[in-house]
């Protein structure tokens, strides 16, 4: 065969190659990038429910409508203001009926756990529990709150007592249980149960809370092609959903090494959804990007966020990150790490405690608190990252090299700025 003719096969298998990590389209997601949130339109269920309280002598009820409103509000804004303030209303409820509400109590439980006051949302589900009211649905926040404190005996023995293979809520919660204990294939299994379940009740709720959940497992997977399929179909049932479209950012990012679009996309949510951790995620992109100056200004911008006090203690791992990583103030993200650990002894808490130790330079005291209270009880990447950090300044060779191929296999999940520092493993 010529030369010329050779020539043209060649650069089409080239392209071929360069687009070999590509599976997003913006044709498919392009639709769901111009949402705009009308704030008066958003504020008319609050500014409802504020007539009704003012203009009423039993408040009790539109308190809580209130609250329900404002967390909506939170929801879909991310703003910190309107969580607080439902919870503010919930309380002056609970004033009113004395915790002998248990749908009150879990309501208000739930509100701590998305400010992450975890150990108050058990207080009050303790309660919950003594009232008797709607059990089932105590115990299902029950598990939810000892698994994030890391009470994992407590949390299977809630899960044992509601067994029922056909329920969703039974399923995601054993799908959490058996990711927390690195069983991503038994996880994916009962997600994808929990999700037939979901689409056969056609609960828009169900569909979208399992699409998205099975969308990241799809991801830990590498299974990227079907991660992105299920983002898409949760933006098929709400185009708002900023959490679809980050997730669709990071596999533009980290999968197909598109920092400019990924970024794209980000700005485009945080124009309408902007929490502090999204400016995290453009500072790493810019990071990967070269571009030194967004990463200094996502930082600031992320720094001035958590100033706010409504955040109480939500960002503290992020923080421990930020101050040990990037501000170089390891002992300042030590202190943050004893309170995150004081706040919810899991394994991924003390592993922030270890490595801000480790960036203080105390190699023995990180590595003690490693084998103590990390090593084997948690699965996830950044982790096991520290994990062999810590362990290769301890001298500790052996055990590196086996952590550095999982590692490596976890890439995507981790992000490209990762893959230098672990080849120096």
């Amino acid at each position: 065969m010529k030369l010329k003719n050779i020539l043209p096969i060649f650069i089409t298998l080239i392209m071929l190659s360069c687009n070999s990590n590509k599976v997003t389209d913006e044709a498919d997601y392009s639709q769901y990038l111009s949402t705009k949130i009308d704030q008066t339109k958003l504020l008319e269920d609050v500014d409802f429910w504020t007539n009704r309280i003012e203009n009423s002598s039993s408040s009790y009820t539109y308190l809580i409508s209130r609250a329900n409103a404002n967390s909506e509000v939170f929801n879909v804004t991310g703003e910190i203001d309107y969580l607080i303030k439902a919870e503010k209303d919930l309380l002056e409820a609970n004033k009113i009926v004395k915790d002998s509400d248990a749908g009150l109590l879990k309501n208000i439980a739930t509100n701590y756990i998305s400010q992450h006051r975890f150990k108050e949302a058990l207080v009050l589900l303790k309660k919950a529990e003594a009232n008797g009211a709607k059990l089932n649905g105590t115990k299902k926040m029950l598990f939810d709150v000892h698994l994030e404190l890391g009470n994992y005996i407590y949390a299977e023995a809630y899960l044992k007592d509601l067994k029922n293979k056909s329920s969703f809520d039974y399923l995601i919660r054993l799908s959490k249980l058996e990711d927390h204990k690195g069983n991503l294939d038994g996880a994916i299994e009962n997600m994808e149960k929990a999700m037939a379940i979901a689409e056969s009740s056609n609960l828009k709720g169900m569909k979208l809370w399992s699409y998205t959940n099975i969308a990241d497992f799809y991801g830990h997977a590498g299974d990227i092609d079907k991660s992105y399929a299920y983002f898409l179909k949760a933006l098929e049932l709400d185009p708002n959903n900023a959490y679809a479209k980050k997730g669709i950012a990071w596999i533009v990012y980290s999968h197909e090494k598109n920092p400019a679009e990924a970024l794209n996309i980000l700005n485009h949510v945080t124009s309408y959804h902007n929490t502090p951790d999204y400016d995290l995620l453009k500072a790493e992109i810019a990071e990967y990007n070269n571009d030194s100056k967004l990463k200094a200004e996502s930082l600031r911008n992320y720094q001035t966020a958590v100033k706010n006090e409504l955040y109480g203690d939500m960002y503290n791992q992020y923080n421990v990150m930020v101050f040990s990583e990037d501000l170089l103030m390891p002992e300042r993200a030590l202190e943050i790490a004893m309170q995150e650990v004081e706040n919810r002894p899991t394994p991924q808490s003390y592993n922030l405690l270890a490595w801000s130790y480790f960036r203080t330079g105390n190699i023995e005291k990180a590595n003690e608190i490693m084998e103590e209270f990390v090593e084997g009880k948690t699965y996830e990447p950044a982790v096991i990252y520290h994990i062999a950090e810590i362990y290769k300044a301890a001298g500790k060779t052996a055990k590196v090299q086996p952590l550095k191929a999982e590692l490596l296999a976890s890439i995507y999940e981790l992000g490209p700025t990762m893959v230098s520092k672990i080849n120096q493993l």
